[in-house]
């Protein structure tokens, strides 16, 4: 057994113990694309698409209940007479940003995502947090790096 499938198996297992099913999942469907040997070239493709597919996922998610009919001008309009709906469009547009720059750093140095999800799992496992993703993780990071970087200088 190859280290990259062990690993696997280990992410598998923390997945269980947390009761992350992105993990879980994610976990599985590369296990089981390394057993039945498309690895290489499929993970090629995920690497560099991947994570552009899943911002591309998160985005219908979001606009589903606008194509439903579930969100309207109507309520938009009335959503923007409440401060908190300002707080709310605010935390949207910082969040946009730093997952632009998490994306940034992720298709720069990809095993910044190790420790990602490394840190996802401690949280889930051990404070009930919940898995947003390494994009928002990565954003974040982008920007205490850049921070450590003006200290460093």
């Amino acid at each position: 057994m190859n280290q990259a499938l062990i690993f696997l198996l280990l992410l598998l297992a923390i997945g269980f113990i947390a009761k992350n099913q992105s993990l879980i999942i994610a976990a599985l469907v590369l296990i089981i694309l390394k057993v039945i040997s498309v690895d290489q070239k499929v993970f090629t493709m995920l690497q560099s698409k991947g994570i552009n597919w899943g911002v591309t996922i998160i985005t219908i998610a979001v606009l589903a209940p606008i194509a439903s009919g579930a969100i309207g001008f109507k309520d938009l309009l009335a959503a923007l007479k409440s401060p908190y709906a300002w707080i709310a469009l605010a935390s949207g547009v910082l969040v946009a940003i730093l997952a632009k720059n998490g994306i940034i750093l992720l298709a720069s140095d990809p095993h910044i995502t190790t420790a990602l999800v490394l840190g996802t799992i401690i949280a889930v496992a051990l404070f009930k947090g919940v898995a947003v993703g390494p994009v928002i993780g990565a954003g974040i990071a982008y920007y205490a790096m850049k921070g450590f970087e003006l200290f460093q200088s």
